[in-house]
């Protein structure tokens, strides 16, 4: 960061018409400034020293030194800063795109496409961009107090960090749902593995993506997990030892059975967006909360914004309990900041004890010790 306070932004696409954009976008921001572009990942590593970046927007496909090398060499070489992942919304973009989120890019923006000319790219690109630089360079992110005013709270005494003592766990687990956004891929690759394949009840996801990543994503979660993981689709049955990650672009909820004995389904709806968000956790806790009742666990892991505060609530009026991911561990301790701050978390914990909670309160131990992989945004 400069000494006049603003953040410095280095732009790495082999595009000169996509450089100039984001160079332009950046630009609208006074907060923010260029610290340079290179056209290659070889090239901005050589000059890492010289610009000196808080956070780098990176193409996924480049020549020379594409977006997931380049991304492997900066953590290699143990630079910690934010990165950005620049990517069109093409089967092989994306999947490198959540290879990239995997394994340390903080988030990712989709390249502006079918917009009328430069302006109104520039202005979708920053209507997206802008925000996430702010909430990753730790400028800008909503809390819970700031929503007091308007949404009714358990408030924290001055200067107390943990939530109130009559919080408690669920005595019985009858479901899991979870909720994340930013730095998701990253948080989810190192939970769900830790998960045994006999895990004893369902669990259902809302992670904020497109389509394309959503379906991706779930691939590559199944090949990391002993639990099976899929793309939740219309009138699955919500079984145990299976994760359902929310399709990109569709609420996921948990419809109650119909007859007893017969299992909870899961629906998936294009209702209007909630928290600009569609999939949205609000959505899917507040479902589980009158599907499941007592038994449902709910997780807010780390995200920008606060979707998840509003359904936590839900849960909790129905008597089940919510964990949140601490702010040490988080990408953005937007969302689990939110619920954690408002008093509705039993526990915040960091990332590689969330899931030896959850067998906890679930009933299960772990069956062998299982390494954790951190990503290096994640290191407290």
């Amino acid at each position: 960061m400069t000494a006049r306070g603003r953040i410095r932004v280095l732009i790495v696409d082999d595009s000169a018409v996509m450089r100039s954009l984001l160079r332009s976008v950046i630009l609208t921001d006074p907060g923010l400034e260029v610290a340079g572009t290179a056209a290659d990942g070889a090239t901005a590593l050589d000059g890492l020293r010289l610009m000196a970046p808080d956070l780098i927007l990176l193409d996924v496909e480049m020549p020379v030194m594409d977006g997931l090398a380049t991304l492997r060499e900066l953590r290699a070489r143990r630079h910690a800063m934010p990165v950005i992942m620049c990517s069109s919304l093409t089967q092989h973009g994306a999947k490198v795109t959540i290879e990239a989120l995997a394994g340390g890019a903080s988030d990712y923006v989709a390249k502006p496409t079918g917009q009328s000319g430069r302006e109104a790219a520039a202005r979708a690109l920053a209507q997206e961009l802008l925000p996430k630089i702010h909430a990753l360079t730790g400028m800008v992110e909503p809390r819970a107090s700031a929503l007091a005013a308007t949404r009714p709270v358990l408030p924290l005494p001055p200067g107390q960090t943990a939530p109130p003592p009559m919080l408690a766990p669920p005595s019985k687990v009858s479901m899991l749902a979870i909720g994340v956004s930013t730095g998701g891929p990253a948080a989810l690759d190192v939970l769900l593995p830790q998960l045994p394949r006999n895990f004893p009840v369902p669990v259902l996801i809302v992670q904020h993506m497109p389509e394309v990543f959503t379906r991706l994503l779930a691939e590559r979660l199944s090949h990391r997990c002993g639990l099976q993981v899929c793309e939740a689709a219309e009138g699955m049955a919500a079984m145990a030892g299976t994760v359902y990650i929310a399709r990109g672009n569709w609420h996921m909820e948990a419809q109650a059975a119909a007859r007893p004995g017969a299992p909870t389904t899961i629906h998936l709806t294009q209702a209007p967006p909630e928290n600009h968000c569609r999939p949205a956790v609000d959505v899917l806790f507040r479902s589980v909360a009158r599907a499941y009742g007592p038994g449902v666990l709910a997780v807010v892991l780390t995200g920008m914004g606060y979707d998840g505060l509003a359904g936590a609530r839900v849960v909790l009026e129905h008597g089940g309990a919510v964990l949140a991911q601490d702010q040490a561990t988080s990408t953005v301790w937007g969302m689990p900041g939110a619920v954690t701050q408002a008093g509705l978390a039993y526990k915040a914990l960091p990332l590689p004890a969330i899931a030896p909670e959850i067998l906890r309160v679930a009933g299960r131990a772990l069956p062998a010790p299982v390494a954790t992989r951190i990503p290096a945004r994640m290191v407290v």
